[in-house]
């Protein structure tokens, strides 16, 4: 039998956190020339942008898009272009704009062509009525604008599954904690920004306060569980199609702290919270992956020492060859 043909694959929000890291390993997947990146701007000298085909794409101009997928014959979309929680809410209209109308654009193409989708969510579908150690099915009330889209999203991957048979998957992504790209305007950049000021100064100002306990994980498990969840047979995939419950490491702000000071030292974390430790209290501490583990075998490789030791290993490096 002759192997399956290589599909083309259209990533947007490519230049975003995840997007970095995810189109290279779908690059190195599937080869260069057959992963399209796009966004909405254009960053000179992005690696995304230097190492294969890149377009700048617009997710809420529908007849952009669809001729992208016309003219490459894409069959798999990863759409990653979003407005993320803390940035959210300083612009809700355009939040809900981007992250439900870009969406519909994306799914009403898949439709038309067949297409595959991957549409992550994101533990900020939890309200504060989600127990501490969040379940897989749970009422979803959340605070921000932000986890009402993703909500919404959740429901018309189901939606699109169930009616129209468009394959279309996510997984409530934790924090992503990550080195190669900057944090893109969540409420959990925190735990990206501490490390690039412990190297740089041995100082921060966290904008949460030192209990706060948030799911987390590292941008490789991160990257891998989305691989692993879109190579499963289709005939695996549960109700949970939507959002996947996904779990890294949960640690507090303190913990952390301490874990970077083992390797930096002296390293001081001041706090002055903000209005984003209003949205970090509405989450849980935890979240319970079972039905991951049970539909597609997702098990995190990443705790919280062998994370740190990443980061400050490669922010440390990077930061002596620029210098």
């Amino acid at each position: 039998m002759s192997a399956a043909p290589t599909p083309t694959v259209l990533v947007t929000g490519a230049l975003g956190q995840i997007g970095t890291e995810l189109v290279s390993a779908l690059r190195e997947l599937y080869g260069s020339d057959s992963v399209i990146a796009s966004d909405i701007r254009e960053i000179e000298g992005h690696p995304v942008i230097n190492n294969g085909p890149f377009l700048t794409a617009d997710v809420l101009d529908k007849n952009s898009l669809k001729v992208i997928i016309e003219d490459n014959n894409v069959n798999i979309i990863y759409h990653l272009a979003a407005i993320l929680s803390a940035t959210g809410e300083k612009n809700p209209v355009l939040c809900e704009r981007v992250n439900v109308g870009g969406l519909a654009n994306v799914l009403e193409l898949a439709r038309e062509y067949e297409l595959r989708v991957f549409s992550p969510s994101s533990i900020a579908v939890f309200g504060p009525d989600c127990p501490n150690h969040a379940p897989q099915i749970t009422p979803l009330n959340p605070t921000t604008t932000y986890g009402k889209t993703k909500v919404t999203g959740e429901i018309m991957a189901k939606y699109y599954w169930e009616v129209h048979g468009v394959d279309v998957r996510g997984i409530r992504y934790p924090g992503l904690i990550s080195w190669k790209a900057p944090a893109g305007g969540g409420t959990t950049d925190y735990a990206v920004d501490i490390f690039h000021h412990a190297i740089m100064s041995g100082k921060y100002s966290c904008f949460v306060g030192p209990d706060t306990r948030l799911p987390m994980m590292y941008m490789d498990d991160a990257i891998r569980a989305t691989l692993e969840m879109m190579d499963t047979p289709v005939e695996s995939i549960s109700d949970s199609r939507g959002g996947y419950n996904i779990s890294g490491c949960s640690f507090t702000v303190t913990e952390l702290v301490a874990e970077i000071s083992k390797v930096i030292d002296p390293f001081e974390c001041t706090y002055s919270p903000d209005i984003r430790q209003e949205y970090a209290d509405s989450w849980p501490d935890s979240v319970d992956d079972t039905e991951a583990s049970n539909d597609w075998g997702w098990k995190a490789e990443f705790g919280l020492e062998q994370l740190v030791n990443e980061m400050l290993t490669n922010l440390t490096r990077t930061r002596e060859v620029e210098e």
